[in-house]
């Protein structure tokens, strides 16, 4: 006769155990919730194009995710529309040329954190003023009423550092030079040097980089060109960190870059990735804020951002 009160008592021991163990679930599913990693954006400039872009660098975001603790993620970014986004706050952390990187240090307090090594220079780099071999080009102040080509104005060693190489030697390019051009689409810097290799232009500003690139890859051959003039070498592409950005996490972030070891992999859709390799990268230097100062000059002269008078 008790029997059915007992199976009661026994239906509402269960419910209770199992009201208790949802409960208890959904209360470490919210403890796990509130220690979610944080999402933070770096903003990566665009050389080429953005598929290119995201296939250098996804490896590497990937790589300071695990070893910063954070959740990065990679934002491709052209170089015009660089500036407005960082100030519009859609990435905390930066990696652009070095020019771009002293015009967001002086509009808006850019942290330094490291740059690229790669190849002979290592941190650094320079630009060249090159003609074919067997031109009649001979020293950099043949070059007047010839026809030049630049890379795009806001790289360092392909634009800004050649033009104010020109300006200190005599060399008005506005007014010496019979015309100058910048070429359009994706890869400017090759097509400066194929633009020379090939008589469509007299002469070219040529990042040493991209010469040392192309010589090793077999696309071109020292022996095409002379060099009528060099650079002096300047800071290569370059991280950076908003001013706001906790200086805990800037400094791992650092670390992490500056650890990066050759051999270090990570997994990309299966695959084992080095990710200094992907990243056209030997490694990560430590440079000091005083180190671009010969960039911050040369803009200067040349007139050009940050430092521009009209």
């Amino acid at each position: 006769m008790k029997l059915p009160g007992l199976l009661s008592i026994c239906r509402a021991s269960i419910y209770i155990s199992l009201t208790s163990v949802a409960l208890l679930a959904l209360l470490f599913s919210g403890c796990k919730d509130t220690k979610k990693r944080p999402v933070i954006r770096i903003g990566f400039m665009n050389c080429n194009n953005e598929q290119e872009t995201m296939q250098r660098f996804l490896p590497l975001t990937r790589y300071l995710s695990e070893k910063v603790g954070v959740d990065f993620v990679a934002v491709p970014v052209d170089t015009h529309d660089f500036e407005k986004r960082f100030r519009n706050g859609e990435f905390a952390f930066t990696h652009t040329n070095s020019l771009l990187y002293i015009i967001l240090r002086e509009n808006y307090k850019l942290q330094l954190i490291a740059s690229d090594k790669r190849g002979n220079f290592g941190a650094r780099t320079g630009g060249a003023i090159i003609a074919r071999k067997g031109s009649g080009i001979t020293k950099l102040s043949d070059i007047k009423g010839k026809r030049m080509v630049f890379g795009p104005m806001m790289a360092p060693t392909g634009y800004l550092a050649e033009y104010d190489l020109m300006l200190r030697s005599g060399i008005d390019p506005e007014k010496d030079l019979a015309y100058y051009a910048i070429p359009s689409g994706s890869y400017k810097h090759e097509k400066l040097v194929y633009g020379v290799l090939f008589g469509q232009y007299d002469v070219a500003a040529a990042p040493l980089l991209d010469l040392e690139v192309m010589t090793r890859e077999g696309k071109i051959s020292p022996d095409d060109f002379v060099i009528l003039a060099q650079t002096p070498i300047i800071p290569y592409c370059t991280f950076g960190a908003a001013a706001t950005t906790d200086p805990k996490l800037v400094a791992k972030f650092r670390q992490a870059l500056l650890d990066l070891k050759p051999s270090d992999t990570v997994e990309i859709d299966g695959e084992r990735v080095k990710v200094l390799k992907a990243a056209w990268a030997d490694g990560y230097e430590e440079l000091l804020d005083s180190d671009y100062n010969p960039i911050r000059d040369m803009a200067r002269r040349v007139n050009m951002p940050p430092y521009q008078k009209y």
